[in-house]
């Protein structure tokens, strides 16, 4: 009797699943899959939007000796001494490179501050420079660009004006010789980014309007930007892991129909930083930034150019942060 008792037991149907809650749990899991478009990420500014594939593709070459010295006063006040002796490229006209021995010292003086920074540099060949930026608000910040050389011609000044808002940036430029540009850069998606500029020359009677997109995921970021001005540009950088970035770049200029396009990296080590790059007018370049210790860096550069028979070489130390 227990046996057929035991079996009846276990042939009892099943409990019947509670589909409100399986129902509840994936409208839950719907819901949090769906951007909320009311609280999209604030998108970076409209001058910054390659800075990931520039930071890659365009490392600061140099052909020559460099040092540089960065000194800190205090927790706001920072002094930098850089002395350079290298060549200079002169333009000719032909495939042929032209070059002057130069070299020059600057003298910098940096003063930051939790709403504001100020950056002075004067060189003993005459340049003047300094940038200041004041942040008035959360929501609004002032910049001022100078520069003052003895050449006619390069000095100039420039005032910009960012503003931004929960999703959006914006800036307006007013700059010599009777500059004014605009842009506007737009969260569309919690990932894709978008916006516009203008700007107008007084001097030259000449304006011109472009437009740009831009898609961040987890490893890449991915841009585009065209203007009236007869450029079309697209970038893409894909970051491979915590050490390697691989970037690539096009530019076409559909008036004079030229194109160019470079390939790049950016590996990161334990004591070194390699980056380097390939472009399609056979300019082959590398970037090699050495830590020796803590607040010294050893900089090596090159660039190989065998079309024009243009080869550059540089050595560096870099002391302080």
């Amino acid at each position: 009797m227990g046996v057929w008792l035991s079996k009846a037991e276990n042939s009892a149907p099943p409990p019947i699943p509670n589909f409100a809650n399986l129902g509840m749990a994936a409208a839950a899991a719907l819901k949090q899959e769906q951007p909320s478009y009311l609280e999209l990420p604030q998108p970076v500014k409209y001058e910054d939007i390659q800075r990931e594939v520039m930071m890659v593709l365009k490392p600061d070459l140099f052909e020559g000796m460099r040092f540089e010295i960065n000194k800190p006063l205090n927790q706001n006040f920072f002094l930098s001494h850089s002395l350079f002796m290298g060549n200079m490229d002169l333009s000719t006209g032909g495939r042929q490179a032209l070059k002057t021995p130069m070299g020059n010292y600057e003298f910098g003086a940096n003063v930051i501050n939790e709403r504001f920074m100020m950056l002075g540099r004067i060189t003993t060949d005459g340049r003047l420079s300094g940038r200041i930026k004041y942040d008035l608000a959360q929501w609004m910040s002032l910049k001022l660009h100078m520069q003052l050389a003895n050449d006619p011609g390069q000095s100039q000044a420039m005032v910009d004006t960012d503003l931004k808002g929960g999703d959006w940036n914006a800036q307006l430029k007013l700059g010599s010789p009777s500059f004014l540009g605009l842009n506007y850069f737009q969260s569309v998606t919690p990932k894709l980014s978008a916006g516009g500029e203008f700007f107008w020359l007084a001097g030259n009677q000449k304006s011109g309007v472009g437009l740009a997109m831009r898609h961040q995921g987890d490893k890449h970021v991915a841009t585009m930007q065209v203007a009236t001005t007869g450029i079309l540009s697209m970038q893409y950088a894909h970051k491979v892991n915590e050490k390697i970035t691989l970037a690539a770049d096009f530019l076409w200029h559909w008036g004079s129909r030229e194109a160019t396009a470079a390939v790049g990296y950016d590996a990161t080590l334990r004591q070194c930083r390699l980056r380097g790059k390939v472009d399609t007018n056979g300019v082959v370049s590398a970037y090699l930034e050495e830590r020796f210790s803590p607040g010294i860096n050893f900089v090596l550069s090159a660039e190989l150019d065998h079309l024009h028979s243009n080869y550059k070489f540089g050595f560096g130390v870099v002391a302080g942060e």
